[in-house]
């Protein structure tokens, strides 16, 4: 039980990588609030998981809402020890040029702008606490771009950036901040990755993975409890790459 008695925000926790972290949080003992656009997904999410975790809806990319969640998740769970900030979308690959600006600004607000909104909510209640944890689910596309896939490549290295100075900032309000940089996984962004979801498109994906295999939603969560946990507590600063080998 490596977070009895901690409460988290888990952004996007209704599907996918955020599911993955919500079942493992719950399971090491945290009491979770599933904040997600997706609100039937995320009530049947909590539902599944059980008595500690709770559903609320959000659009991250919209001020107004993540407000009002912190306060609604501050009220249920009594205080804040950990963010994760997972919510993110992507764009189907194509010439950086012909991304519409529409679709470009909406990549860069629930990606990236949504980190600035939530540390503007929870920052402030973490020093109020002497301590907190934030963790922002970046991606191996900071690190090494795949082409086609460049304003998303962006947003998921400003994270990375992103992370790296809040850990510095918030550092003597004893707050650490870190990244994950996962490969693409099972999960209902993967089309969006490759374009298209073929036996033959995922055999060329897979052979650029040593290990062999697209990351699940279990690797992201496993990885999250320990950046999470009491375990990392001179850990920060820290973007680590869940990839199987992809990055070296």
């Amino acid at each position: 039980m490596r977070l009895a008695d901690k409460t988290a925000i888990v952004t996007g926790g209704a599907s996918g990588f955020g599911a993955g972290i919500v079942r493992k949080f719950v399971a090491e003992g945290a009491r979770v609030v599933i904040a997600d656009i997706n609100i039937d997904a995320a009530r049947l999410m909590a539902e599944d998981v059980g008595d500690a975790a709770s559903a609320l809806q959000v659009d991250v990319s919209r001020d107004g809402s993540v407000a009002a969640i912190v306060g609604m998740a501050q009220e249920r769970l009594g205080r804040i020890d950990i963010l994760v900030n997972n919510a993110g979308i992507g764009h189907l690959p194509q010439a950086l040029e012909e991304i519409e600006e529409e679709e470009f600004d909406r990549v860069l607000a629930v990606n990236a702008k949504s980190v600035y909104l939530t540390a503007r909510y929870v920052v402030p209640l973490m020093k109020a606490a002497g301590h907190g944890v934030i963790l922002n689910i970046a991606s191996t596309a900071g690190v090494s771009p795949r082409p086609r896939l460049t304003w998303y490549n962006a947003t998921k290295g400003w994270m990375i950036t992103a992370t790296r100075s809040m850990a510095v900032e918030l550092a003597s309000a004893r707050i650490r901040v870190n990244a994950i940089n996962p490969v693409a996984g099972e999960t209902p962004l993967l089309r969006t990755f490759m374009g298209e979801d073929t036996p033959e498109v995922r055999a060329r994906f897979l052979a650029t993975i040593p290990l062999g295999r697209f990351s699940q939603p279990e690797d992201i969560g496993n990885a999250a409890c320990y950046l999470c946990s009491d375990e990392a507590s001179m850990v920060t600063g820290v973007a680590m790459e869940v990839d199987g080998g992809r990055c070296i």
